[in-house]
């Protein structure tokens, strides 16, 4: 079985809302669905997991500091401060940081109230 479908536990993470918008007032349809944005920091050796999916939830990320490894497909991507990557319907995945230096990502994304 691949790593992808053994991540460890989320361990090293810290979670900051940054912002939150009820989307019912804002969007026809949108009821019950809030956009968020979120700090999250990555220690090293640090995992953001276990394995989740990201169906119902589209969201963006976008590296601040550090290096985050993305695992998804089997394949292992890092992203250095700068990039990132989108999480849709189709994103099946898992995070840590391999690096020496503490990670930190802004993460938006559209979730479901309650």
């Amino acid at each position: 079985m691949s790593g992808e479908h053994t991540a460890p536990e989320t361990q090293g993470v810290t979670v900051e809302l940054l912002a939150a918008l009820d989307l019912g007032p804002e969007i026809e349809g949108m009821a019950g669905r809030q956009l968020r944005m979120r700090l999250v920091t990555i220690e090293p050796g640090g995992v953001f997991g276990p394995v989740h999916d990201h169906k119902d939830r589209p969201g963006m990320v976008f590296i601040l500091q550090g290096t985050i490894t993305d695992h998804r497909n089997g394949i292992a991507t890092d992203y250095g401060p700068g990039a990132g990557w989108p999480e849709d319907r189709n994103t099946t995945h898992w995070l840590e940081n391999r690096g020496a230096e503490v990670a930190r990502e802004v993460s938006v994304d559209v979730v479901r109230l309650g």
